[in-house]
């Protein structure tokens, strides 16, 4: 089953994450649907490890749910399987104990980890680089304050280094508002001559 369009949402398929199903079992093709419907979901059904294969190598997916019947009966097709996944959520399931509704809590919480992962991560690498460029603009501004401040500098060199002390000012001002929560801790005044 592949859906080109959620008709309850009438958004089109591209813009909702896609999930794959990959289970020989019967009526499948009615649970994918009520998960499409509630999930908001691109929903596509495999039947065989060679579908599912297929069907990974051409587009990536959000998550993928494996039956466990097939996982256990076909140990190496399934670790090729999760190879091929890349970075959609596993999640394996039996099918045959597993009604829709726990199928639908199981996918509804693998997406919402994955959501904050994401969101966490991103957040980390945001705060690592902002800080990174607060401490090298701190340091240019402080090397060129500090410069400014020696004595006997030659009136070349000393309007260079106000300019660079300058430049360094304005894009620590305007840095010191990029992260919320993040706080730039170094305040420099103005040397005195």
């Amino acid at each position: 089953m592949s859906a080109a369009m959620n008709e309850d949402a009438k958004v089109p398929a591209a813009s909702q994450p896609a999930a794959l199903i990959i289970t020989a079992s019967e009526g499948v093709e009615a649970t994918g649907s009520a998960l499409a419907g509630q999930l908001k979901l691109t929903i596509e059904i495999a039947s065989s490890r060679a579908t599912a294969l297929r069907l990974l190598g051409r587009k990536g997916y959000a998550i993928v749910v494996l039956d466990q019947n097939l996982a256990e009966s076909d140990p190496d097709g399934t670790d090729l399987i999760w190879r091929s996944a890349g970075v959609a959520i596993p999640l394996q399931m039996n099918f045959a104990l597993t009604g829709s509704a726990r199928l639908e809590r199981e996918v509804r919480a693998a997406l919402a980890r994955r959501q904050r992962e994401q969101q966490l991560a991103s957040t980390a690498a945001i705060t690592a680089v902002d800080a990174e460029l607060k401490n090298a603009i701190t340091g240019f501004l402080l090397e060129s304050r500090l410069a400014l401040a020696e004595e006997n500098i030659p009136p070349q060199v000393e309007n260079r280094l106000k300019t660079l002390a300058d430049m360094a000012g304005r894009l620590r001002e305007r840095l010191l508002p990029t992260v919320p929560g993040c706080t730039t801790t170094v305040s420099l005044s103005a040397p005195q001559k």
